[in-house]
């Protein structure tokens, strides 16, 4: 007689306390790769059509990526059948970021870029789901949500693969309405069904891959200057971009990622999942493109600097790159002032006055050399962490040590 278990029996289910996998962080690689493939293809064509497919790419990334989000905070990544599928998925999900320079315009030669791109985007899904369904076994709830589910990953696939076959403003549309049928399609079925074991775990996961946006800020940095002389303009703008990420890091990290992740600890069944869906798999999307955005101008700027295609140190960055560099990290801040909202009820006001006043100066940054704009970013960041520092001290050493007393 067979003594073997269903499949979703041999998978360890994750618990309040659990925390990240060393396979989802190695999941978490080819992310990071995707990140650099979207910032390499906006760096290519830095127009407002360009940023704008940008930001589609990043946000059909990033629904890959949160879909295991949610997987795995019901079962561990590394265990039994979810330890195969994650592998597959990361397969997929290789495939999809290799394809993205040709995600939307096919290169001569070799096999059609953007049905590559849509057919793996459809892999890297269907695992999810397959195995979103064995891990739902003896819930019915869940399993409901996931036929729901389905319709919203059936159309915004369809349409996927639909843009594959078209080329200019039609299939730039078509990719709209794809991101529209996932993410509008999810909130329109609503929470009730879902579930999130571990707050710890998800709030952990969300913080990881914005470190990992973070690192490609840093690459970019790097990226910028690759194969040109070293020099002290150049190393100046590569310690104000160092700087800047910094203090990205520290506006995240300090207190904020402690307060939602206890906001989220605090409450349970779907106003957990209500939380989570909002302030973590929504906004926690134009954190990151405001990073890749943010990424894009310094490498931009470091090019300036460094005097590549002819350009001088008086020269001002200026147009889409200068916007994305300042539009990138006002809407970091303004994103991490709504999360902060919706979790436990802080109006940031300096994070949302600050984030206005970035985009307000642009017009004039236009009219300054590359590197200074890049210094008055990186002093009014600098400012606004020094600020909360000095305003907010005793309140952030409650938060940051509140367990040890």
């Amino acid at each position: 007689m067979s003594t073997s278990k269903p499949a979703g029996a041999r998978m360890r289910r994750m618990a309040e306390s659990s925390t990240a996998t060393t396979l989802e962080l190695f999941f978490d690689l080819v992310f990071v790769f995707a990140l650099t493939q979207v910032t390499a293809l906006m760096a290519k064509t830095p127009t407002w059509h360009g940023l704008g497919r940008g930001a589609l790419l990043l946000a059909v990334v990033w629904w890959c990526w949160v879909g295991y989000s949610w997987l795995s905070n019901l079962v561990q990544a590394d265990e039994g059948l979810a330890r195969t599928a994650m592998l597959m998925a990361m397969a997929a999900m290789f495939g999809v970021a290799i394809a993205i320079p040709e995600s939307f315009d096919d290169l001569l030669g070799g096999v059609h870029g953007p049905t590559v791109f849509a057919l793996c985007y459809l892999l890297v899904r269907s695992v999810h789901l397959w195995l979103f369904w064995i891990v739902a076994r003896g819930d019915a709830a869940l399993r409901a949500q996931l036929v729901r589910f389905g319709l919203t990953m059936a159309g915004g696939t369809t349409l996927l693969l639909a843009a594959a076959q078209t080329s200019g403003t039609a299939q730039t549309l078509l990719w709209v309405a794809a991101v529209i049928a996932d993410y509008g399609g999810t909130a329109v079925i609503g929470v009730r069904g879902w579930r999130l074991n571990s707050a710890k775990h998800f709030a952990e996961r969300h913080g990881l891959i914005l470190l990992i946006a973070l690192g490609e800020s840093i690459v970019a940095i790097g990226v910028g200057i690759n194969e040109l002389a070293i020099s002290l303009p150049i190393l100046i703008a590569a310690a104000l971009g160092l700087t800047i990420a910094a203090c990205l890091w520290w506006g995240y990290f300090d207190t904020h990622a402690l307060m939602a992740e206890r906001a989220l600890a605090k409450v349970r069944d779907h106003h957990r999942t209500s939380m989570a869906r909002t302030a973590f798999t929504y906004l926690h999307l134009p954190m990151v493109i405001g990073i890749v955005m943010l990424a894009l101008g310094l490498k931009k700027v470091l090019n300036y600097v460094a005097g590549d295609d002819g350009h001088t140190l008086a020269d001002p960055l200026y147009g889409p790159p200068l916007w994305a560099m300042f539009g990138g990290t006002a809407l970091y801040l303004l994103a991490q002032a709504a999360i902060s909202w919706r979790c436990y009820r802080a109006f940031k006001t300096q994070r949302v006055t600050l984030g206005v006043l970035l985009i307000a100066v642009v017009p004039v940054m236009a009219l300054v050399p590359a590197l200074a704009s890049l210094g008055v970013l990186t002093a009014s960041l600098v400012g606004l962490i020094v600020y909360e520092w000095v305003r907010y001290h005793d309140y952030r050493e409650d938060i940051r040590h509140a367990e040890e007393h």
